[in-house]
């Protein structure tokens, strides 16, 4: 680059032969006395060496020659003044390249450097050059630092030492010598050249601003060095970090043409801090909707909160976090929390447990354990002046006053710091948690978090954790979650791959690997599409646990088109401080369809459709269970579904629309079907026939209804004469109700068809 031809820059002073008026005796500016009015000086046309040049009588110690022009100082512009001098006569004395800086108003820029190395001169006749480089960056072989605010120079030379000598001066020449610092055609700025310093220290905020300002489009270098940045900073161009930042941690650092994770890295000089204010920048300034990792693998060894980096508690527009992994280091950073407090419980403040001992060491997002606690209860809150902790689920049955353990688990990224969050994305990201960390805790508020295309590998206890009501529309599609207990008994595992607490979630297309439960759902309106989990160990014959637990008894949701291995769906309320029923909803408005449901080398008792009431009273009130594949191996299943008595029955004097149909049983003991409709053959004459259709009513139900009878055939009495009567039908027979009777008018034999129901459709 060369300013006086690319932008038609005069920097070359007239020749003195031009005359001596603008030549200055004193500092150059205007006013100051020139040659032309003293008697110290003259224009030699006709020098051996010089040509024309300009001859001085030296007559004060400091002797000054300035060019009372301005000569233009300006940002990432490097100037070389340049003279050739020889001493005629007299004393010799030492000379120097000076100037003097000017801002704006013609006012002087004090505390630089104005003058270059001095040269003394030794042998007369003798020419010495001397040069001194002027330019707004604190680089090597810059002589005259002279960055912001000076706008402008008067440049000559300095005659120093004994009075009395004559020298002749050839003349003087300003020169743009920016390519020795840069390429010729470079399409890029250097913050240096704007006065950044780069030592940690002085604040290099105003020289990164105007270097953004000068770019125009070209990129911007930040060199070795560590700047210091002590406000927010936006580079609207591409920007190149061979040095690094440092900024306070509510300082923000906008990288609009480069946002990515490896700008961030290069500009922080650390991966994790790149990431953390990449995703302060991200939800910060509205330019960018995502923040790309670029492919990075990020080694992780702290959980990240999610909230402090951002420095923000509640946001609820669009963010994405796309394409990397985050790699956990072990270390003792990972390690849970735990501590057992005394708290007491009301069933009247179901979400509360006050009195709690201790309560300030009880850790925000901690798994509470304890008698009467149903599975994935979570402190969502607390208030140590009150004593109290707000639970993300009522507990169904402890004591009054009792001793709770809490864990809380370390989450990779841990958003639990909002106070809402909606709206959020991440995609294409691995979560590799080494059997040390867990992978994600949400915030206690907001709607769809979406984890789309992503991996969780390897979490020692979670995948991801709602722990308040941040799951609400919870979004997890196309996704894989890998436990790390790959090798332990099913009944042994402690890892769960996600729970929800609020409503409408819609799990898709996803793969769950050997975890000790996949998911646990509270809420309703699920959607559960598409997905494979599979939870099957190496034990023979033994136990499985469930995979889907839904802890909400009306869950109005989907389950459809799943492959369901090796795990059951466990449907309880267990999450309900009255238990018993009242008058809710009872269990309910759930469609299982078109899923795959397999087990292998299992107890014979295993059952793959199992509810468990934590309370008297309840019953079935709408369930369709159709056009499933039901697959037993190496082993019999005695039957599909069951009852889980264990703390309370069903009443099933109250079971109504239910549907077990099309569905297809490999290997099961016995098929299960509602309604059901069964060939039954009287051999010899009776007028009452009594059927057992037990066996094939759902849960161990009661045969309830008979909605036909259909003869085969005659129907005949002892004279094997046709009878053409009706029997009439007697429901709910036998000891456990599983039975239907038909009553005839006299003894008749025969063959029917009846269908019987566990239920009443409405």
């Amino acid at each position: 680059m060369n300013k006086a031809i690319t932008d038609g820059l005069l920097l070359m002073p007239p020749a003195f032969e031009a005359g001596l008026e603008v030549w200055s005796s004193e500092d150059g500016t205007p006013g100051s006395t020139t040659y032309d009015t003293i008697g110290t000086a003259a224009v030699v046309p006709g020098d051996t060496d010089f040509g024309s040049c300009l001859e001085v009588f030296k007559t004060s110690s400091v002797q000054q020659l300035r060019f009372t022009g301005e000569t233009s100082i300006l940002p990432g512009c490097y100037l070389r003044i340049r003279a050739r001098i020889k001493a005629i006569s007299g004393p010799l004395p030492s000379v120097r390249i000076a100037g003097w800086a000017g801002q704006a108003g013609g006012v002087g820029v004090a505390g630089l450097v104005t003058t270059g190395p001095s040269a003394t001169l030794v042998n007369y006749g003798e020419v010495y050059e001397i040069t001194a480089i002027v330019g707004s960056g604190p680089r090597t072989g810059v002589d005259l630092h002279w960055g912001e605010p000076v706008l402008y120079g008067h440049f000559g030379l300095d005659l120093t030492g004994p009075t009395g000598g004559i020298v002749r001066i050839d003349d003087i020449e300003i020169e743009d010598v920016t390519s020795v610092f840069h390429r010729t055609m470079m399409d890029w700025v250097d913050v240096r050249d704007f006065g950044a310093v780069g030592d940690g220290v002085s604040d290099d905020t105003s020289a990164f601003v105007a270097a953004n300002t000068a770019a125009a489009g070209r990129g911007i270098l930040v060199p070795e060095g560590s700047y210091s940045l002590t406000d927010n900073v936006t580079l609207e161009f591409p920007a190149r970090f061979v040095g690094s930042v440092v900024m306070p941690d509510d300082k923000r650092l906008i990288l609009r043409r480069n946002f990515n994770l490896p700008s961030y890295a290069a500009a922080f000089a650390d991966e994790v801090l790149g990431l953390k204010k990449g995703l302060q920048a991200l939800i910060n300034f509205a330019d960018h909707e995502s923040f790309d990792l670029g492919g990075r693998r990020i080694e992780v060894t702290e959980p990240i909160d999610v909230a402090d980096a951002m420095r923000t508690d509640t946001y609820e527009i669009r963010r994405v976090v796309r394409n990397g992994q985050l790699n956990v280091v072990p270390g003792q950073a990972w390690d849970t929390g735990s501590i057992s407090s005394q708290a007491t419980y009301d069933a009247a403040q179901s979400y509360t447990l006050t009195n709690v001992s201790a309560v300030a060491n009880v850790e925000v997002g901690s798994l509470v354990s304890g008698t009467g606690v149903g599975r994935e209860v979570y402190v969502t809150s607390k208030n140590v002046g009150a004593g109290t902790l707000t639970l993300s689920q009522p507990l169904f049955g402890p004591q009054a006053t009792q001793t709770y353990t809490f864990e809380r688990f370390r989450y990779v990224l841990d958003f639990s710091g909002f106070s809402k969050l909606s709206k959020f994305t991440l995609t294409d990201v691995e979560i590799h948690c080494q059997g040390v960390a867990s992978g994600i805790i949400l915030a206690p508020s907001g709607s769809t978090f979406h984890l789309k295309d992503s991996f969780v590998t390897k979490p020692k206890d979670r995948g991801v954790t709602s722990h308040g009501l941040g799951c609400q529309d919870l979004q997890i599609d196309r996704c894989h979650f890998v436990s790390d207990e790959q090798a332990t008994p099913a009944t042994s595992r402690v890892s769960l791959g996600f729970n929800v607490n609020a409503n409408d979630a819609k799990i898709r297309d996803n793969r769950f690997q050997r975890f000790g439960t996949t998911m646990v759902l509270h809420g309703n309106g699920h959607l559960i599409v598409g997905n494979h989990w599979f939870q099957g160990d190496n034990v023979t014959d033994g136990p499985r646990v469930a995979g889907l637990v839904l802890t909400y008894p009306n869950v109005k949701s989907v389950i459809t088109g799943n492959y369901i291995d090796n795990s059951f769906i466990e449907w309880t309320n267990e999450h309900d401080a009255a238990p018993e029923f009242s008058s809710e909803f009872s269990f309910g408005g759930l469609t299982i369809t078109g899923n795959i449901f397999t087990v292998n080398d299992a107890a014979s008792y295993f059952s793959w459709i199992v509810i468990k009431p934590f309370g008297a009273g309840h019953f079935v009130q709408g369930l369709s269970v159709t056009g499933n594949t039901f697959k037993s191996l190496n082993g019999t299943t005695d039957r599909i579904e069951t009852l889980d008595d264990s703390i309370a029955s069903l009443d099933f004097g109250l079971t109504r629309n239910v549907v077990f149909a099309a569905n297809t049983f490999n290997s099961v003991g016995q098929n299960t079907i509602n309604p059901v409709t069964l060939q039954f053959d009287q051999l010899s004459t009776a007028s009452t026939w009594t059927l057992d259709v037990s066996g094939y009513l759902p849960f161990g139900g009661r045969a309830r209804e008979v909605t036909s009878v259909v003869a085969e055939g005659a129907i005949e009495n002892n004279g094997a004469s046709a009878v053409y009567a009706m029997p009439y039908v007697t429901t709910e027979v036998g000891v456990g109700g599983g039975d239907v009777a038909l009553t005839w008018p006299e003894p008749v034999k025969g063959r029917v068809h009846v269908t019987a129901r566990v239920d009443r459709p409405i």
